[in-house]
């Protein structure tokens, strides 16, 4: 005997496995939003059409090493601008860094994996005066870092007597040595993917956004945004003194005069990698593709003898360009 069963409603159960919302394939917001990887592209492919050396392992090693630097001192920036602050002083903490290594390891005969923590440590400390002066004596950013600068520039110019420091063959340079891999590319590297993923995954990186976004209504919400504030400073602070000891084991030298500029590389490289100077919108993996962006621009025109003053001049009119393009984008961005 056949037990009549209701009848099932197959449109319902159907239903229950389809999507709610479905998202379409949209290839205009892709393009906007992978604009600095696009860029960063498509100047390879130009790059290489205009050098044959452009490609090869020994330009690539060389790039690598080259902007193993400029790439951690931009990751700092690109925290402090989060919260719509600046750091000017980046460029003379590098200086500090760079100089404290090359004393500790040269005079003091210092092993050099601790004389690395401690010009770290002291980049920290500059960067902790920093963000204290901002977030606590209610100092502009940029009034700050510019005090910041000069006496971190000074530091490093008494450090050294004004002289260079030759640091000796087989300390510093380990960092750099092809036989261990070349650990300043894997460090810059480690070190971008675990900022990456601190932007992304920890309450810390997320409140520093929001800071950047919308400071009134984290406040609201009980949350104390001058030591989020200051804590951005502290980690610029520490990544341009390791920037700074990278740059002294390239060039085996701890020079005061180390990172003079760089602090502006390092904005443009957070502007060309889509971040805004008004704060709450960047990624650190954008950032990364602009410092390579700027820093392949330098490495073409030097295989192509382009004279370095004109080289000035060519990456500000690319620094307009990226602006020009970051706001057009924000506004088809709106439009998407």
């Amino acid at each position: 005997m056949m037990v009549n069963e209701p009848l099932r409603d197959t449109k319902t159960e159907t239903s229950k496995h389809i999507p709610k919302e479905t998202k379409r394939f949209n290839p205009k917001k892709l393009l906007i939003d992978n604009n600095t990887y696009i860029i960063l592209f498509i100047l390879i492919v130009i790059s290489s059409l205009l050098s044959n050396t452009f490609l090869t392992p020994m330009n690539i090693r060389n790039i690598a090493l080259q902007q193993s630097g400029p790439i951690l001192v931009a990751i700092g920036m690109l925290f402090v601008i989060l919260t719509g602050g600046i750091d000017l002083s980046v460029g003379s903490v590098m200086a500090v860094g760079a100089t404290i290594s090359a004393i500790l390891i040269t005079n003091d005969h210092m092993n050099f994996l601790l004389a690395i923590l401690i010009a770290m440590i002291v980049g920290l400390i500059f960067g902790i005066f920093t963000g204290a002066l901002v977030s606590y004596a209610n100092f502009q950013g940029f009034v700050a870092s510019l005090a910041t600068m000069t006496i971190a520039s000074g530091f490093a110019f008494v450090l050294t007597k004004g002289t260079p420091i030759m640091i000796p063959p087989g300390t510093l340079d380990n960092i750099v040595n092809p036989k261990f891999f070349y650990p300043i590319i894997i460090i810059a590297v480690v070190l971008a993917i675990l900022f990456a993923l601190i932007q992304r995954y920890t309450g810390w990186g997320r409140i520093v956004i929001a800071v950047g976004s919308n400071p009134i209504a984290v406040q609201l919400a009980g949350i104390r945004t001058k030591r989020y504030i200051m804590s951005t400073y502290a980690v610029s602070g520490l990544l341009a003194a390791l920037g700074g000891v990278f740059i002294a084991a390239r060039s085996a030298t701890g020079d005061a005069t180390i990172g003079t500029g760089d602090e502006l590389d390092a904005i443009a490289a957070c502007v060309i990698g889509g971040a805004s100077l008004a704060g709450g919108k960047g990624f650190v993996f954008k950032t990364v593709a602009g410092a390579l962006i700027l820093g392949l621009i330098g490495n073409i025109m030097n295989l192509m003898a382009v004279p370095s003053y004109p080289q000035d001049i060519i990456k500000g009119f690319i620094i307009i360009a990226a602006v020009l393009l970051q706001i057009f984008t924000s506004k088809s961005e709106k439009g998407v």
